[in-house]
């Protein structure tokens, strides 16, 4: 039998590497099955997804992927980018030398992330994705505000996939890895008169884009049930 803190990640990283789509029933009889454990320590982890935004919880319909909410996508990117305006500018400020391995950290990201753009695999672009984080991540570790990135993957639920959505465009790819040779370089440089512009753009852009409605609007769509709220998260 599988443990419900085992079931509960292998379900997250599902529904956040789209491999469970939004929308999609997760049936407890075959989850049971599946994962050889009884429905009362299954309905634990299934009220653990919905609490977190993994899942939405219908009264007679049964438990869906969430969709994703563009709303809650917009506050994260809010928050990342008063948070990373006001930090990388900081970084840039700083008089006194940047640690030379955190620094030595965030040029071997950058070559790594070079590396994947070339490749055409599927597994290529949840690398880059992962090397995308480990980024952003060095930089709120160089700048001692890794506890703030922490608090932030909390919530991201809907803000992961809808940056794997993003992430399907291969310029999409090329992109982000200039920006995030702008941001370095703007750090090391002790340059941060554009970090405003840049981290805007890196940040925000795809939020006013058309690219999600118009390619995956069934992703983001509630579907019209009878009872069309869903269960309560609490």
């Amino acid at each position: 039998m599988t443990s419900k803190a085992d079931i509960l990640r292998q379900l997250r990283n599902e529904i956040l590497t789209l491999e469970l789509k939004p929308g999609s029933i997760l049936s407890e009889t075959a989850l049971s099955e599946r994962f050889e454990i009884s429905r009362t320590p299954l309905r634990d982890v299934l009220k653990q997804l919905a609490h977190e935004g993994y899942i939405d919880v219908y009264p007679k319909r049964g438990n869906l992927v969430s969709y994703i909410d563009l709303e809650s996508v917009e506050q994260i990117i809010y928050l990342r980018s008063t948070l990373e305006k006001d930090m990388i500018k900081n970084l840039a400020s700083h008089a006194s030398p940047l640690p030379l391995r955190g620094v030595l950290e965030l040029k071997e990201i950058l070559e790594r992330q070079e590396e994947t753009i070339e490749q055409e695999q599927e597994h290529a672009r949840e690398a880059f994705l992962r090397l995308d984080d480990a980024f952003h991540k060095a930089l709120f570790t160089l700048a001692g505000r890794v506890f703030l990135w922490d608090l932030i993957q909390q919530s991201n639920a809907h803000y992961a996939r809808y940056r794997r959505l993003h992430l399907l465009k291969k310029e999409k790819l090329k992109e982000i890895l200039a920006e995030h040779r702008l941001i370095l370089d703007s750090v090391i440089g002790r340059n941060g008169e554009k970090i405003d512009e840049i981290v805007q753009h890196h940040l925000h852009e795809d939020i006013n884009a058309a690219y999600l409605s118009e390619n995956f609007a069934e992703y983001l769509n509630l579907p019209s049930f009878d009872s069309s709220e869903p269960a309560d998260r609490t």
